[in-house]
């Protein structure tokens, strides 16, 4: 253990309390892995047994309150020492709808109170836990969900929202805006007749809902609801138990458990699986935080300095690579699997973590199903403080299978980066070639595939397709709307359109898991704010209306998500099979890019699929081999039922700004 690591140890044992509970160590990896069941509050009507990890401690205490805020404790416990640093005391009589809180003294510092670390309900702003019967909390029906079926990762397509933004404009029709319970309100429309909320995820096809942050978060004061608010929620402060602001009701512990389970019930007899965001790799503050009030310093990595680290860009790095770090991850994930069916988990600034501990979520994951999906940024805002060989980065993930990470490759390549920029392939820029053809891959090795200054790192990462998640915009930088509109302020509405309709083409024939942003499917903005974490609604808000007023832009997307689903030659699955069938050809010119699907992969109903992308002001020529072929998307427009008329192989014109697809 290098030096950094030791100033808290240290600390600890200047300290010279005299205690028998007093322990110190010399290393973090000197404290003891609790291998029991970690539970910390284990209720029944008859007692309550508390639990709290807390290995540095002198003295724990567990406070009893009758509000989840205010008020002072009505009972004070005092805690057990037990094996392996846990400490434990059950309380008799029935504590139902109580709350409490633990206060840990290391040497002769109480460190104040916490919820602890597993804490799996609160009270109004979570501060304090709450007593609950989980069962309880069960919807009618609950017992019986079961998760859509899903045959392999290549099948997802998968949609990122925010809770406000989708659900929040009053256009929508929605009555719980902004609430878990949107989400299960079907038949809502707008004025217009335009399915909204869950209708619209199954008129538009998705498979996956991405949730953006949905436990418990700081940033938001759940006692002042009736102020105008908003945050992503990347500022963990209860990892184990939904965020009350999107509950109707925060004060009852009871509520967001629920309607969080509601929401899911609702999505899953959609046929639409549900991803959260988990942000484990920091949290919103170090002092008073969840892991600092119980086992001081442990939590999170120093820098050279002895100061805390800050690959996060938010103040701190929580440390995946220590044993009970590491538990609390796997733990957290399968808890909300098992208790909330969560199917799949989009993991924040993943290349903080170390490799070992995204390999054991995997395999614990694997444990209770398979098919439930991991994915990442393969990046941190800045380098951890572990070996860059050992954290979690897009460079490692052949280390990694059955993981995914995001390619910001393709996405600058297609239209440029997150933040700024001057536009890229589909802004007609040239020479962003071959990083359309390594995400049109799926970021696997390709016989053609060549290394090209225009995308950052290493032409390939991806060991399988199902590790390359293929998109173009997503909550963080400029939606792409916005994008386009900044970067060619000129250009006429249509003029968006057809290069929007373009980028999605490029991600939705992608052999990678295709991901969209809400929104972007109805031309969404934001009002060209790239970061508006904490802004208005008024920013934020899915404008409903514009279904209407781009619904051309709508439909095209959902035909392309339709054909996807319908041939599999789309999502091979397989990086032999990409090498195996997926062939690009030659382009006369620049800005224009072609692959063809030779024969019938996997088995498809179409023949020799060829897709061109044409991103140039004017159309173009392009040889095709020689064969009748049916036009299915041409001039912006799809029609997958009766095509769009037969052409003959050989040399075939491509609108400028368009795609054509086409199968024998």
């Amino acid at each position: 253990m290098k030096v950094k690591h030791l100033i808290v140890l240290s600390m600890l044992a200047a300290m010279g309390c005299n205690s028998a509970h007093e322990k110190t160590y010399t290393s973090f990896d000197d404290y003891p892995v609790y291998e029991g069941e970690w539970e910390e509050m284990n209720y029944s009507p008859e007692a309550t047994r508390f639990s709290l990890w807390a290995p540095t401690a002198t003295e724990v205490k567990v406070l009893l309150y009758e509000a989840g805020k205010g008020g002072s404790a009505y009972r004070m416990v005092s805690m057990e020492a037990g094996e392996k640093g846990m400490w434990s005391v059950t309380v008799e009589g029935d504590l139902k709808g109580k709350f409490y809180a633990f206060n840990v003294r290391v040497g002769e510092d109480w460190q104040g109170d916490t919820p602890g670390l597993m804490a799996k309900a609160v009270g109004v702003n979570g501060d304090r836990a709450a007593v609950v019967d989980m069962r309880s909390t069960d919807p009618e029906g609950w017992l019986q969900d079961k998760r859509p079926s899903l045959k392999s990762f290549a099948d997802m397509v998968v949609y990122e929202m925010h809770h406000r933004d989708f659900s929040v404009d009053t256009v929508s029709g929605i009555q719980n805006r902004g609430k878990f319970l949107a989400l299960t309100e079907g038949g809502t429309h707008t004025f217009q007749g335009e399915k909204t909320g869950i209708d619209h995820l199954q008129e538009l096809g998705v498979t996956h809902v991405q949730l953006m942050p949905s436990f418990d978060f700081s940033s938001v004061d759940e006692t002042r609801l009736d102020v105008p608010q908003y945050n992503w929620g990347y500022d963990p402060k209860n990892y184990n138990v939904p965020e009350g602001s999107y509950s109707t009701d925060p004060y009852t512990p009871e509520t967001r458990i629920r309607e969080f389970k509601e929401m899911v019930m609702a999505l899953h007899q959609a046929g639409i699986r549900v991803i959260m965001d988990v942000v484990y790799n920091h949290t919103s503050t170090i002092e008073g935080s969840i892991f600092d009030r119980t086992v001081p310093g442990y939590f999170y990595r120093l820098n050279q300095e002895g100061k805390p680290a800050n690959g996060s860009g938010c103040g701190n790095e929580t440390a995946s690579e220590r044993a009970m770090m590491r538990r609390f991850i796997v733990e957290s994930v399968c808890y909300w699997v098992r208790e909330y069916h969560v199917d799949g988990f989009r993991f924040d600034l993943m290349g903080l973590h170390d490799i070992e501990t995204m390999k054991a979520v995997r395999s614990a994951l694997d444990a209770i199903d398979p098919t439930i999906y991991i994915g990442g940024e393969g990046w941190a805002a800045e380098p951890p403080q572990i070996s860059l060989e050992l954290a979690a980065m897009k460079n490692n993930m052949r280390q990694l299978p059955g993981i995914a990470a995001f390619s910001d490759e393709f996405r600058d390549s297609l239209r440029g980066h997150g933040y700024e920029g001057k536009g890229t392939f589909v802004c007609g820029r040239s020479g962003y070639e071959d990083g359309i053809r390594f995400g049109l891959a799926g970021g696997v090795e390709h016989p053609q595939l060549v290394p090209d200054s225009a995308y950052q790192g290493p032409a390939v990462w991806a060991g399988e397709p199902t590790q390359f998640i293929s998109y173009a915009s997503c909550h963080d930088g400029l939606c792409i709307t916005d994008y386009l509109k900044e970067t060619m302020p000129k250009a006429s509405s249509e003029e968006w359109k057809a290069m929007l309709k373009l980028t999605e083409t490029a991600v939705l024939t992608s052999q990678g898991i295709p991901f969209l942003f809400a929104g972007d499917e109805i031309m969404r903005d934001r009002r060209g704010n790239g970061n508006p974490y904490n802004a208005s609604d008024e920013i934020n808000a899915i404008d409903w209306q514009k279904k209407t007023q781009n619904r051309d832009v709508f439909d095209y997307v959902r035909e392309l998500i339709v054909m996807r689903k319908a041939h599999p030659a789309f999502r091979m699955g397989r990086a032999g099979l990409v090498r195996q069938y997926m062939e690009f050809l030659k382009m006369p010119v620049s800005n224009v890019i072609a692959f063809r699907l030779k024969g019938e992969p996997c088995g498809d109903s179409w023949s020799n699929i060829t897709v061109i992308l044409n991103a140039r002001l004017e159309a173009v020529r392009v040889t095709v081999p020689e064969g009748k072929y049916r036009v299915v998307c041409r001039d912006r427009k799809i029609d997958l039922n009766n095509g769009l008329g037969l052409v003959s192989g050989g040399d075939i014109s491509v609108a400028p700004r368009s795609a054509l697809i086409m199968h024998q």
